[in-house]
This record gives structure tokens, sequence and C-alpha cells, in this order.
């Protein structure tokens, strides 16, 4: 087996056809059968089923999909270490939800920059299903997200609160209505928006990130009106310009915010990057403080729910508070 075997196994898997993974690959179809015939000749089983609608994957080769990721990833990673010059010592994987990124984690990128200027970094956005999964295949060296699974060879570590405040495009609204986009923020906020909203309609509109709830109520291409639940540090600058308000009546949720890394480390380079994820931490806390100073709402604060170590279901007893950290 090689590494182009693979490549083109997930070509077929992900476009569906031989033809369509050889215009992805810029070969010709029958490089792709050599390729697919080989690869089911070292496996000893058959990948595919062919037919006039393409190719599917055989039960063998949707159990083979997963290993063929980690073995491209693999692959490119250990080429990604190699190639690096001489001055580096090493890499540190970090995949994070976008609404992370924003804001918060290129801090963290500038100041591991600086402090250790000989160690590369490979910088990823993702969900919780696929950063968990990357963690645990080892593709990860740490993820940031909202709602991290157990595995008992990860550590899942609470860094700071996120608070999900409500905002809308017009300064009157009170309660999610017509116009409200329901943005995913986790079962423990879906849970507690029920439990707040009983009686709220299905929205006409629902988005997986808070990034594209805000592109749909700011009306990029056209105009738009929308409410939706956003993180304060997020909100704060749009409400200051005028473009979004904050909904003075509506309650606020504590999102917690986690840091998931191996429980056992090998290296010397990623301790003191969790370090600096823990100080990065305590700002993020700090920037959402300041922001809430800040806000129209200051003098008449939203209450706060904040979610129970269980609330999601998912974190278990992992669980650590840096509130007290120096």
């Amino acid at each position: 087996m090689d590494i182009d075997q693979a490549r083109t196994f997930l070509a077929i898997a992900a476009h569906g056809s031989f033809l369509a993974a050889a215009e992805r690959l810029h070969v010709t179809q029958s490089t792709v059968s050599a390729r697919i015939r080989a690869l089911e000749s070292d496996l000893g089983a058959r990948l595919f089923v062919r037919n006039r609608a393409g190719a599917s994957l055989t039960p063998a080769g949707r159990r083979f999909l997963r290993h063929a990721k980690i073995l491209v990833l693999t692959v490119e990673q250990a080429r990604h270490d190699l190639g690096l010059p001489g001055r580096f010592r090493g890499t540190v994987r970090v995949g994070a939800r976008i609404a992370l990124w924003d804001g918060c984690l290129p801090r963290w990128v500038r100041w591991l920059r600086l402090k250790a200027p000989d160690v590369s970094l490979q910088c990823e956005i993702g969900f919780e299903d696929d950063l968990m999964r990357r963690m645990r295949e080892g593709t990860l060296d740490v993820a940031l997200m909202y709602t991290p699974t157990h595995a008992p060879e990860l550590v899942v570590e609470q860094l700071f609160e996120e608070i999900l405040v409500m905002v809308s495009t017009a300064p009157d609204v009170r309660w999610p209505g017509e116009d409200y986009i329901d943005v995913d923020w986790g079962p423990g906020f879906q849970a507690w928006q029920r439990e707040n909203w009983p009686d709220l309609a299905p929205p006409p509109r629902t988005a997986n990130i808070g990034w594209l709830a805000v592109q749909l109520m700011l009306g990029i291409g056209g105009e738009s009106r929308g409410t939706c639940f956003l993180p304060q540090r997020m909100a704060e600058p749009l409400v200051a310009a005028g473009r979004l308000f904050q909904v003075a009546e509506a309650p606020a949720y504590a999102q917690p915010a986690y840091m998931v890394f191996p429980r056992q480390i090998d290296d010397d380079i990623l301790p003191p990057a969790l370090e600096g994820l823990r100080r990065l931490a305590q700002r993020c806390a700090g920037a959402t403080h300041e922001a809430g100073e800040r806000s129209d709402v200051a003098k008449n604060p939203p209450d706060v729910t904040r979610a129970s170590p269980g609330a999601s279901g998912k974190a278990g007893g992992f669980l650590r508070n840096l509130s007290g950290r120096g």
C-alpha cells in the first residue's frame, strides 16, 4: 500500500466516481482503476461497488475509510515536520471552533511565536466530533471547543466561560421572534433555550456557527433582519459600531470553553503551549468582563445562567476551573 493509493481511495469516496476522482487528482481513469485494484489486492477486500451512478463503498470500504484518512494525515504531517528548516525543533497542531479563533486564539499564536520561535504551528478550524476524533487519532496536539466528549487517554480542562448574549438588528426586540436565528451552541444551551422560551416555534433560520448567523443578520449581499445569541466578546464591537443591538431584557448564558490535550505528553514542546493557553484564557475572560462593563446593558446586566459541569452530558469529571491561576 502506498500513499497515492490511499489518496485515490479517499477521492473516490468523496466524489462518488472513478472519473471524478481522476479529474480531481489530475490522472487518467485507468490510473485510478489500477491503484484501487492494487489496494484491494493488498487489503484482500473489495472496497467499491461500481454501477451506472458511479461508485459506492462496500462495508469493507467503509471500515477502511477512517484508516485511509489517518494514513494520509500521518504522512502529510511527517513530510511537513521533516521539511521544516533546521531552526525548528517541532510542531504544535491546534484545532478549534471558529468562534474561539475569533479574537482569542490569534493572540496565543502571536505569543507562542515570540516565546518559542523554534516551534512551528499547524492551525485548523473544526467542530467537536471531528476535533475529538483527531485528538483520539493523535493527529492534533490540542483542541479547543465547547462540548468535548470523554476519552480516557485525553484530559479535558475548562479554560473560561463565554457569556452568550442576545443581539438583534433592531433596537426594540425583547425576545426571540419571527426573525430569530437559532445558533447551535450545544445541547446545554438548547435545553436552556427551551426552558426560557417553551413556546418558541422552530426558527425559520438556523446556523451551526455564530459567524454565519452574523452574516445572515447583517444581510451580506442584501438587507436583512435577525436576532441570535453570540459570545459577548464577539458582539461588543458590532454593538459599539451600531450594527447590532444587545437585547437588554434577555437573559444570558455562560458557555464553558474547554481545552483538550493528551494525558501522556512525550515532549517538552506542548506543556509551555498549554500554559500559554491558560494565560490566554484569563485574558479572554477579562475581555468578556470588560465588554460587559462597556455595553449598553451594563447598568442592568442580564441574568446569567451557568452550565453545570454535566450539562452537556459529555465533559464528565475532567473539568478544571482555572479562575485562580496566576
